[in-house]
């Protein structure tokens, strides 16, 4: 979903302030008039294998076994069923993307089963399982213009907030486990501060628990009800619960929308391991039998290319690897947990060029070395950490140049498409057109499906396509955009990279300040991409 910087902050910072402020009369005064204007307790509901609704208590569950995770998930449904035509809006949205939710299922499918035991141990609703379809589309490393990270979409005082560490070596937002445990905790309060209300909480996962309040407040005063359906709130929020109770529809519905579930089964698909002190994770990956692409969807909490040298230390493992994995560490012996190498500061070096020739950062070496400053001595010997190449040959140095966290990022632009057709004149080139309409080649060859050794003839038509910036994406509510960061792998060009994520390498170019006359970029180097949020291809 969109989010401006300014709503994102709010939303979270607005449940900083009450929990640092003393309770008092006003406050109780005031929840005694919130009880009041929502009405009696909401009742949490389950939906049993009859498909009928159950009274559910604190803690208790139908402790059943289900082939899927999709049939535990709806038995733990709890939000009532409704006909809204904001609601059927998004389902029609969903329906015409069908590509896009098988996409997210097989991106879910590691974390479904852990994100369910959380939900069930919290008697919290099934349905919230599906929410970091909205806010991430399952993308563990997705991150925001606001700077929201991780599958829950954090920013980084609410993750302080809930104990979700940060530094430049480890950010807990992106951690499967911390981040879910903290973002179920939080709905979990937000339901108790709405009376167990969980439209309203979800509104207050997006809004802000204090702009929902206020929302309610006004309608209070002016004697109307206080449900979500009856609240003005922002074109963002009044999208964002529907989208959910959407894709709930459908999960819940599959052959009547003629969607195809992906059959995950009910099992643990990870297992917790402590490391018990720094090791590589291109180590860990090939240890674990793992390639390093699926080793780090696990374990994307890690800004560098192995743990915290103070920990955290542990990593999730496919629980079918997991025995293997503890074996080899028990057997491997502490100098090979990390590979080290030797440098001795030549003349006109600098820590900058050192890291920058070792594909490390300053702030490691200086943190291995001890060094207080970026200055260092001609003739002082360093201890470099280098990395493990992975077992599928991907340069694990690519997660070593990750910085702590990107800089605050301005919204980019929504990107607005006009097409044109252009017929070739004689003497026009791919270069020549690709100058005209400030295109780069590359996307004048795939919007036309010709390869670079096509010959352009006079009398072709070819499709143009022009993109604009003027509406800028705080304002776009129904179709939000967020920033993610990509990691060029080895082999990786501009014109692959921007076929894998649905977008133009002119847009790339223009994102990440890549030359014209550049068409690769280094293996190890991020990327910023800008992707619709919840419905972007790859």
């Amino acid at each position: 979903m969109a989010r401006s910087i300014s709503k994102k902050s709010a939303r979270h910072l607005s449940y900083l302030l009450p929990l640092l402020l003393a309770t008092g009369c006003s406050q109780t005064a005031h929840k005694d008039t919130l009880s009041q204007s929502l009405g009696s307790k909401f009742s949490v509901f389950t939906r049993g294998h009859s498909g009928k609704l159950r009274i559910a208590k604190e803690g208790d569950s139908e402790s059943k076994e289900h082939a899927t995770v999709w049939d535990r998930m709806l038995s733990l449904y709890a939000l009532p069923e409704m006909d809204n035509a904001r609601i059927d809006r998004e389902v029609n949205f969903y329906l015409k993307n069908p590509e896009y939710l098988s996409r997210v299922q097989q991106r879910a499918e590691p974390y479904l089963f852990f994100i369910l035991n959380e939900i069930e141990a919290k008697n919290i609703p099934g349905e919230m399982a599906l929410l970091p379809i909205v806010e991430s589309a399952f993308r563990p490393d997705a991150e925001s213009p606001a700077q929201a990270s991780g599958l829950w979409q954090f920013i980084p005082p609410t993750g302080r907030l809930y104990g979700l560490e940060q530094n430049s070596w480890y950010d807990g937002r992106r951690d499967v486990i911390e981040s879910t445990q903290a973002a179920t905790k939080f709905l979990k309060q937000l339901s108790e501060e709405f009376n167990n209300d969980w439209l309203l909480a979800l509104a207050s996962y997006n809004a802000g628990k204090g702009n929902i309040r206020h929302a309610v407040d006004k309608n209070i005063s002016r004697g109307q009800p206080t449900d979500f359906w009856s609240l003005d709130l922002n074109n963002e929020t009044s999208a964002y619960v529907p989208r959910l109770l959407a894709i709930a529809k459908i999960f819940a519905n599959p052959e009547k929308y003629n969607i195809n579930l992906h059959n995950i089964a009910d099992e643990p698909y990870f297992e917790l391991v402590d490391a018990k002190s720094q090791i590589d994770l291109g180590k860990a990956a090939e240890m674990a039998q793992t390639p390093l692409d699926d080793f780090l969807k696990l374990n994307p909490a890690y800004n560098r290319w192995s743990t915290a040298p103070n920990g955290p230390h542990h990593l999730l493992i496919p629980v079918e690897k997991a025995d293997t994995f503890k074996e080899k560490l028990a057997e491997l012996p502490h100098h090979q947990r990390i590979k080290w190498e030797h440098h001795t500061v030549g003349s006109k070096e600098s820590l900058r060029t050192i890291a920058q020739a070792h594909h490390t950062t300053v702030e490691q070496i200086q943190e291995v070395n001890h060094l207080d400053s970026s200055d260092v001595e001609q003739g002082k010997t360093l201890l470099i950490p280098m990395s493990y190449k992975s077992i599928k040959g991907h340069d694990q140095t690519a997660v070593a140049s990750l910085p702590a966290a990107e800089p605050k990022a301005a919204p980019q632009p929504r990107v607005s498409v006009t097409k044109q057709e252009y017929t070739i004149k004689k003497g026009d080139t791919l270069t020549s057109l690709s100058k005209k309409f400030a295109v780069d080649k590359d996307d004048i060859l795939n919007w036309n499906k010709l390869n670079s050794k096509s010959a352009l003839k006079p009398g072709q038509k070819l499709t143009i396509k022009k993109t604009g910036g003027n509406v800028q994406v705080a304002s776009i509510a129904h179709q939000g955009v967020k920033q993610i960061s990509y990691t060029v792998k080895p082999g990786d060009s501009l014109a692959q990279i921007s076929k894998k994520f649905k977008v133009n390498v002119t847009d790339l170019r223009k994102w990440n300040n890549v030359p014209k006359n550049s068409a690769n970029v280094k293996p190890g180097s991020k990327l910023k991409i800008t992707v619709e949020s919840g419905r972007t291809a790859s």
